[in-house]
């Protein structure tokens, strides 16, 4: 860079913070970035602790920051629906076979806090698997269809919109609320009343896939979006689906807790909500580690539960086997199973497309299959109650994030369930102290604090 264009540049930083920060001004960093001393002692680009480094990486967390603010700023210039709570929601709590925990309910109140000034609400819901998210998007849901809104939920799925379609059928249909499902597999026979019916607001709930952002999709009057799994998505889909309306509230969710940093950093345009207990009466998992030399142990027990009707995830780190990385591949174990356990056995990966993917998963929650082998394809998913045993083979090659999210898959029934988790004998005092925290822990906010350590 010349010096003439150096000098003209200008420095978004005051020179109160550079000085109280100790850091160099933007010149000085670029120059030492782009034509650092043959003295200095400069480790790789992006490594370097050297001040003018940290003057870079300051400079564009602070412009993010800055930039997230101006998006919420902008978003809350528009009007939005002005709601508040009416018999509706009673009618739907009558539903609930269950009572909300107390998180829930602040987490409720908070959104409600949202909808009633006017402002178009921007809100992340963090919640660990199975604390009721669902649950609460249903219930403000329900205002602002009492309102005479319209609700839009997306999932990244089709199986998890169908799941979320069948819960929303249960809740919504005997309040007399017309709900339906759109994803790109209908019919144009059976795609066309169904966006008139949207065109027209008569479905006042709407269940879909990147469906529901299509250009020939139209709403009659659209008051909240609800995204779930949000990291699935991109912020371009994100948008596509709030400009289907005017001013909508949004409100997206995650069962991927994550640590206050991060999500400060990543979701700084949004207010934050978390769901830290899980509903009473859910079964702890017992978590447990076994060496990999008692391999043949696990399979026999594994053989004898699916024999009384359970159902078994059996994870692998890899999706082949590895010359370099002598760990479990899916395929390899895949075909042993399936050597012992038949037809009862399926595999599923991440290069398979998502309607085979589908296809497997609408197979081992309804039918004949016992045993999913699967790769970290399963970490978010549809509920099956009847797994109730996860395996998860060299359980130290994963992060302790990763081990949560798999291990949220079981659980989700009435009986109790078991986590294995197998490692190599030769671990490492980090690799020992991960797998003792996530035996010890369901908690999934510590789990992300100590994953970010």
């Amino acid at each position: 860079m010349e010096s003439t264009q150096l000098n003209s540049l200008p420095d978004m930083i005051p020179a109160s913070v550079i000085e109280s920060t100790g850091l160099p001004d933007l010149r000085s960093a670029l120059r030492f970035v782009h034509r650092p001393p043959s003295e200095a002692q400069v480790d790789r680009l992006g490594e370097s602790n050297h001040p003018a480094h940290r003057r870079l990486v300051f400079e564009e967390l602070l412009a993010h920051q800055i930039a997230l603010k101006r998006l919420r700023q902008k978003a809350k210039s528009f009007a939005a629906p002005k709601v508040s709570r009416g018999d509706l929601l009673n009618r739907l709590l009558g539903r609930f076979n269950f009572e909300l925990t107390t998180a829930q309910q602040r987490v409720i109140h908070e959104i409600e806090s949202d909808i009633a000034t006017g402002i178009p609400m921007l809100r992340l819901l963090q919640g660990d698997v199975g604390a009721g998210k669902t649950a609460v998007a249903a219930v403000i849901a329900s205002i602002l269809i009492d309102a005479g809104y319209q609700v839009a939920l997306m999932a990244p799925t089709e199986l998890l919109a169908q799941q979320h379609a069948r819960q929303a059928e249960e809740w919504f249909r005997p309040l007399g609320i017309d709900t339906v499902m759109l994803t790109s597999r209908l019919t144009k026979s059976k795609r066309a009343p169904l966006l008139e019916r949207l065109a027209s607001a008569r479905s006042a709930f709407v269940v879909g896939t990147h469906a529901l952002f299509q250009v020939d999709v139209t709403y009659g009057n659209l008051g909240l979006i609800i995204v779930d799994e949000q990291h699935r998505f991109g912020v371009h889909q994100r948008m596509s689906l709030l400009e289907k309306g005017q001013s909508v509230d949004l409100l997206v969710m995650t069962a991927t807790p994550i640590p206050r940093t991060l999500t400060l950093t990543t979701y700084g345009d949004m207010e934050i909500s978390r769901l830290t207990e899980k509903p009473t009466g859910r079964l702890p998992v017992d978590t447990r580690t076994v060496p990999n030399r008692r391999l043949q142990e696990v399979i026999s027990a594994v053989g004898r539960a699916i024999a009384s009707g359970e159902k078994v995830y059996w994870i692998c780190p890899l999706i082949e086997e590895s010359e370099i990385l002598k760990l479990a591949a899916a395929e390899e174990r895949f075909v042993n199973l399936k050597s012992l356990f038949g037809e009862r056995v399926k595999l599923i990966h991440g290069r398979m497309n998502s309607l085979e993917k589908d296809s497997i998963m609408k197979d081992f929650l309804n039918s004949g299959i016992d045993i999913l082998v699967a790769t970290t394809v399963v970490e978010v998913g549809v509920d099956v109650p009847e797994a109730t045993i996860m395996v998860i083979e060299h359980a130290e090659r994963f992060g302790l994030a990763q081990l949560h999210q798999m291990r949220g898959r079981i659980g989700r029934g009435l009986k109790k369930s078991t986590c294995l988790l197998l490692y190599s004998e030769n671990l490492s005092p980090l690799a020992k102290e991960r797998l003792k925290t996530i035996r010890e822990t369901d908690d999934g906010f510590l789990i992300a604090e100590k994953d970010l350590e």
